[in-house]
């Protein structure tokens, strides 16, 4: 069960984060109107951890002064959002305190589900490139786990490849990563 919210006229970022943490929704501001989905399942949160600790494991090889953050709050022209991991800046992170500058990210990683999969595709990455984050990347866990990864073009993505499981690929920005999406899944 989600909080209802009593509030008049558009929201604001300030409106949102004395919202509080809520453990049952993620809620993101976008145009002024909160944009909330419930908190995401295991399936869901075991592709972004090992997700995040492929990218974790790389970066280190690269020697890329970045942080991998999980569902941070990242503030865009339009509001707030939060993507299910962010490639950071590190020394951006480490002084960012409960909102993410989005020019600290380098790229961002929607883990799509039922209930994000239309924000997932549509929304949030016309939001992500109009705050001008260089790469954004989406799994679809179902019906199998699937990489889609886009690099920014003016004022949206150009896609860059479709990583279907069983299939490796050597993505080399924003640092060189081999994955196969398979290892995402039980």
């Amino acid at each position: 069960m989600g909080a209802a919210y009593d509030h008049v006229g558009p929201w604001t970022l300030d409106d949102v984060l004395a919202l509080g943490e809520d453990t049952h929704q993620r809620v993101e501001l976008v145009g002024g109107a909160l944009l909330m989905s419930p908190a995401p399942s295991v399936p869901h949160q075991r592709a972004s951890r090992r997700l995040a600790a492929l990218l974790e494991r790389a970066a280190d090889e690269a020697g890329a002064d970045v942080e991998v953050l999980e569902a941070v709050n990242i503030s865009v022209p339009d509001g707030l959002l939060i993507p299910d991991l962010v490639v950071a800046d590190a020394e951006a992170a480490a002084e960012a305190g409960v909102v993410l500058n989005n020019a600290a990210v380098l790229l961002v990683v929607e883990i799509a589900s039922p209930a994000t999969r239309l924000t997932d595709r549509k929304l949030k990455p016309a939001l992500y490139a109009a705050a001008g984050i260089e790469h954004y990347w989406r799994v679809d866990l179902e019906p199998a786990p699937t990489l889609h990864t886009a690099m920014r073009n003016g004022s949206g993505y150009r896609d860059l490849a479709t990583v279907l499981p069983g299939q490796t690929v050597q993505i080399d920005e924003p640092f060189p990563l081999t994955i196969d999406p398979a290892r995402l899944a039980r």
